[in-house]
């Protein structure tokens, strides 16, 4: 512990030997690296005939200086050469040109940086020459990488700015606003670009490669909106459910495979909307709710219906399977819950006891417990031996449409016509904590699998990541156009599936949803001082958004792929940029 002190520390003394250093040495001496062509820095500024040459260039800027004056200023510039290539020598030896300060491990020194350097304009112009000297020398890119990283946390402007031939690895620019700016010639590898704003920036002839974006894919293939999707247990497959409410329309099951993002297989028989599906942990069956009640069974490896599940006499909206495979719940409008024996199709039981239409259904980890959420306001928790109500849990205002157990099975969360979130005690009935944040219906809660972070999707078009612990915001995810209808954890938790009336599935990386700590006294210093909006939480985040903004951005020639090998030219070209290549074939 003691030596991490130490370690932020001399990182902050190394800057610290900048700050009386005059900023105007800094362009001086980057134009003078340009023109001399060098490629080694440090063996530049340690020559004594380059530093000579450097001090003629430094001096000779200065307007109206007459000789006495150049001959008083003259061991001032050299000693600030002398400092400039000092500290240069110290970070190249330094983990912060070594490892990645924008990781999550390496989050308390940034901060602890940014909290020594933040009102010193010396040191932030030589952070920026930093970012500079990337397109000079290659034994300082990580250097002038983490130097952008910190720039950007810091809010600083790089709007109109040139940033030509910059060479940036193994960081974070996430949320940055590069408008106007020239990349051209810039080569990125291994950069995290979520949420970027590079509306009319010029981008010609860059080599950006495995770069990281929030959002993984986006499967397209439904014609209408996507009102239910489930991993397989394995993460190897993702169904997903469509239709349109008010008419004839796609009212398909598709089958994705999730590493390609290619549709597997397209599952027909359905005449209305699919408003659910649920895999049984084997991953050999697939439930999805039927027409006019009833429910099927597919085989996921002949893609064929294997039953087909009658009793209800309305429409079904949500059925789950029991983690042991061997009982299917099922809710309908016709105000009742079914237990199926998965094996016989045969009906188990039938709970009555919701006033009116029966939302959402959950079977706890250990299946002795189902939960249901319904219009008539309530929850209700069932023993699913007896089928007998054990308790009824009221606290929302309007209808539940969602409810979800925790791994442990100690919490149950509900989303509501409200547009907040509940989390309840289990064995108490309570609730322990409601989750604001949202601007429409809550359509849609999972648990990811380590029980950590609840996801919710929502009609006010967004994603929300939120702390089980603390029951605080940890971040938003837009880009859905439309109602969010549903979410899902992958079984590994690193990946979020999100469903929409926009047509879309998109796959995101909940890993790359980098949160500052809230009980980190200097994170909440920083962020007042930069007046970052805290979305009422005293959080902030790396992104409110995974699209990339590129309105109007020129692009020639170059390369853009992500961290998956694809090509995310046509995302720039679906956000707007303009492809001077296409022009020139006209």
């Amino acid at each position: 512990m003691q030596a991490h002190f130490q370690e932020k520390k001399a990182l902050a003394d190394i800057f610290g030997q900048i700050k009386d250093v005059d900023e105007q040495i800094f362009g001086v001496i980057l134009e003078k690296l340009r023109k001399e062509k060098v490629q080694d820095i440090i063996g530049y500024l340690s020559d004594n005939g380059a530093q000579s040459q450097l001090e003629s260039c430094i001096l000779q800027k200065g307007e109206n200086i007459t000789q006495a004056d150049k001959e008083w200023k003259l061991p001032v510039v050299r000693n600030e050469i002398r400092q400039i290539t000092e500290v240069l020598r110290k970070l190249k030896d330094h983990d912060f040109n070594k490892i990645n300060y924008s990781s999550e491990e390496n989050l308390e020194s940034s901060l602890n940086l940014i909290n020594s350097v933040k009102y010193n304009k010396q040191i932030i112009e030589f952070l920026k020459c930093l970012v500079h000297f990337t397109s000079i020398d290659d034994t300082l890119i990580q250097c002038g990488s983490n130097s952008l990283h910190i720039l950007i946390q810091m809010k600083v402007n790089f709007r109109k700015k040139n940033l030509e031939n910059i060479k940036i690895k193994n960081t974070s620019l996430v949320g940055a606003n590069f408008v106007k700016s020239n990349f051209s010639g810039s080569q990125f590898n291994n950069v995290n670009i979520s949420g970027i704003n590079l509306n009319g920036a010029k981008l010609l002839n860059c080599k950006w490669k495995d770069l990281r974006i929030h959002e993984l894919n986006i499967l397209h293939g439904h014609s209408d909106e996507i009102r239910s999707i489930c991993f397989s247990s394995d993460g190897n497959t993702l169904a997903s459910g469509g239709g349109y409410l008010y008419g004839d329309g796609d009212n398909s099951i598709r089958l994705w495979d999730v590493k390609t993002g290619q549709q597997k297989a397209k599952l027909d028989g359905h005449t209305s909307t699919v408003n659910s599906l649920c895999f049984s942990p084997n991953g050999n069956t697939l439930a999805s709710e039927y027409d006019n009640g009833s429910v099927l069974l597919w085989d996921t490896k002949t893609r064929k219906k294997r039953a087909k599940l009658n009793g209800h006499i309305g429409k079904v909206f949500s059925v789950c399977f029991s983690h042991d495979g061997k009982t299917l719940a099922s809710g309908s409008c016709d105000k009742s819950i079914r237990l199926w024996d998965v094996k016989t199709g045969q009906q188990k039981a039938k709970l009555y006891g919701h006033s009116e239409w029966v939302q959402s259904v959950c079977f706890s980890p250990d299946g002795n417990t189902l939960a249901s959420g319904s219009s008539d306001e309530s929850i209700r928790l069932w023993d699913v031996k007896t089928g007998q109500q054990k308790a009824k849990v009221d606290g929302h205002f309007g209808i539940v449409y969602t409810v979800c157990f925790s791994p442990d099975g100690n919490a149950l969360a509900s989303g509501n016509y409200d547009n907040s979130i509940r989390l309840w005690d289990v064995k108490t009935g309570q609730y322990k904590a409601k989750l604001d944040g949202h601007f429409g219906i809550v359509q849609s809660v999972c648990f990811s699998p380590d029980g950590n972070t609840l996801a919710s999707g929502s009609r006010d078009k967004s994603i929300c990541l939120w702390d089980v612990k603390t029951g605080q915001y940890k971040a938003k995810l837009d880009g859905h156009t439309s109602y969010v209808r549903s979410v899902c954890f992958s079984p590994d938790g690193n990946t979020l599936a999100s469903g929409s009336d926009d047509k879309s599935i998109r796959l995101w990386d909940v890993k790359t949803v980098y949160e500052i700590k809230s009980s980190n006294k200097n994170q909440k210093d920083i962020l007042a001082q930069f007046k970052i909006p805290l979305q009422q939480h005293n959080h902030f985040f790396e992104a409110q958004s995974a699209i990339i903004q590129a309105q109007g951005a020129l692009v020639l020639k170059g390369e853009f792929i992500n961290h998956q090998g694809t090509d995310l030219r046509p995302l720039l070209k679906s956000n707007g940029s303009c492809f001077l290549e296409d022009l020139q074939k006209k």
